[in-house]
Parts: structure tokens; sequence; C-alpha cells
């Protein structure tokens, strides 16, 4: 029997993940872990209406997804606890700029530039719904083909309850296969 546990969020882990733009002329950071998959070329990043970095996505209608990896967590930790407004976190990681000027955490293996297309507010909290422009890659998360390899990336996992940082797991199977076989055990 299960058990009603309320209306708890049970859709975590989820990749904890660094938001980059530009707010007063400087690169401006801040760790995420409300975001999500809107499409296969749309995002969706949630921020509490309160984050200083909100009125530069609005302004410039940009902002950056940086992927964590254990190499840099402490810093994108750091940067999810300290507000832009009181603290300068432009010098935090090694900026580079996107073509279209949106910052980038150099640190980072994995990088989607990205374009609000919409923000939609509830309850308190600004969703930016992004198309991404741009995604940039190390080679060394790229398999030989070019394609991204997430067990080379080892991405920084965000359990939201418990609020803690998890590894990723092993595989367990290849999309698809799992169910091909139990389709075939049930002939």
């Amino acid at each position: 029997m299960k058990r009603n546990i309320g209306n708890t969020l049970a859709l975590y882990p989820t990749p904890a993940v660094v938001v980059g733009a530009v707010v007063n002329g400087k690169a401006s950071w801040t760790l995420v872990a409300h975001i999500g998959i809107v499409a296969h070329d749309r995002l969706l990043v949630s921020l509490h209406s309160s984050h200083y970095i909100n009125s530069g996505i609005k302004e410039s209608r940009q902002l950056s997804v940086n992927i964590v990896t254990e190499e840099w967590l402490p810093k994108a930790d750091y940067c999810g606890i300290v507000s832009g407004r009181k603290t300068d976190k432009s010098g935090l990681f090694d900026c580079v700029m996107s073509e279209e000027g949106t910052p980038l955490v150099g640190e980072s293996p994995l990088t989607m530039a990205c374009r609000v297309e919409d923000v939609y507010v509830c309850n308190g909290f600004e969703n930016f719904i992004c198309s991404i422009v741009h995604t940039y890659a190390d080679e060394s998360v790229l398999d030989a083909s070019g394609k991204l390899d997430y067990n080379r990336l080892k991405p920084v996992l965000f359990e939201f309850p418990t609020y803690q940082y998890l590894r990723t797991g092993s595989v367990i199977a290849h999309c698809t296969d799992a169910g091909k076989m139990y389709e075939k055990n049930q002939r």
C-alpha cells in the first residue's frame, strides 16, 4: 500500500546548473536546481523573483546554463548562497562570452547559451522558457562520434527534499531495450 505524502514535488534529482547573465554590465551567476525540459530544443529555468540575476535576464533576454561537475562544485555552491545584490560574483568563474554576449562558465565542460522566449510567473517564481542557441562541449565529454557522453561528463545532481548533491550512477539499460525484452517475454 502506498502512503499519501501530500503534494510533494518528487521529480528530483535534477542536474545542478549555474545560470549566467549580464546584470548592470557585469557577468552574474546563480546556482539553480529548478530546471527542466520543455521540448527537444527548449528548456525552463525557474528562479524566485527576488533573485538579482532576473533583471539582467529579462533585459537581455539571454542566459547560459552551465552543467556543474564535481571539480567546480564548491564554487557553484558558493554562488548559490550569496546574493548578487551584496556580492560581486562577476570574477567567480573564468567567464567566456558566447557570440551573442552571454556569459558562460569556463570551468563547465557543457554549457548552453539560451535566448529567453517567454516568462511565465507562478507562485513568486519567474519561469524563463528558453530556446537553445548554442551548446558548447569540451572534447573530453564527447564520444568518438562527437555526441555527448554523460558517463564522461559526470554531472552533479541535486536532490531537493534533502538538499544533497549526488553523483550519477551506472548505466542500467539502453532506452527501448528493456521494453523490447519485456515485450518478448510477454509472448
